[in-house]
């Protein structure tokens, strides 16, 4: 049976470490989604509105986050404008307030392109039942973008380690670091865990999301 390093885990507190970690990286995408719905459903209902003005700004707006890497953003709000403005940012701030304009910019496309498509029909449909243009966002939209945003907000946050942010991808090069010599082949078990942990995280979020979806329709 191939050596896959995983004795390393069971090493001290590793694994601790490492779902320690995963934590970091679920409550930066928590508290980031937490932001970026309401954000992005208001953003996203006045992008369907004929305003000339508010069209442009936000398309300068959505086509500035989806050309910038994550990654650029993080240096920029992290090095970049603590430096200039004399910010005392953490790591952890720096990443909510990306991951806050790129989770807005991707659920208010999202809310703009659902609203445009969805039929007419629907929307007088949802009228009979009595359901008001709220809670025809609520139950319609909302389940729809979460699916999609949450699993991908949580995957990008492995991202911040380059600004010094110890999460689970962080964690787990350090413990293959500190484990080169004894377990030269830990890489690879470490790795793996690390991407069950990531699904772990995420396929509960897209299951009740489908679930919410399909009761809600």
């Amino acid at each position: 049976m191939p050596d896959l390093g995983l004795e390393v885990l069971l090493k001290g507190s590793n694994m601790l470490r490492l779902l320690q970690g995963l934590w970091v990286a679920l409550r930066i995408s928590l508290i980031a989604v937490v932001i970026s719905i309401p954000l992005g459903l208001l953003f996203g209902v006045l992008m369907t509105r004929k305003n000339i003005v508010l069209k442009a700004i936000f398309r300068v707006y959505l086509e500035f986050i989806r050309i910038m890497p994550q990654l650029v953003l993080l240096f920029l709000f992290y090095f970049s404008t603590t430096r200039t403005f004399g910010w005392n940012l953490s790591g952890e701030t720096a990443s909510i307030i990306v991951f806050v304009l790129w989770g807005t910019a991707e659920m208010s496309d999202l809310v703009r392109g659902a609203l445009i498509s969805i039929p007419k029909h629907q929307y007088e449909s949802s009228a009979a039942l009595g359901l008001t243009k709220m809670q025809t966002y609520l139950y319609v939209i909302i389940p729809q973008t979460v699916r999609r945003l949450i699993p991908r907000m949580i995957k990008t946050t492995s991202l911040i380690l380059m600004i010094g942010v110890v999460e689970v991808l962080k964690v787990a090069q350090q413990i293959i670091e500190a484990n080169r010599m004894s377990s030269p082949n830990a890489a690879f078990g470490i790795y793996l865990t690390v991407f069950l942990l990531y699904f772990i995280a995420c396929w509960p979020i897209s299951m009740l999301a489908k679930y919410l979806e399909r009761k809600w329709r």
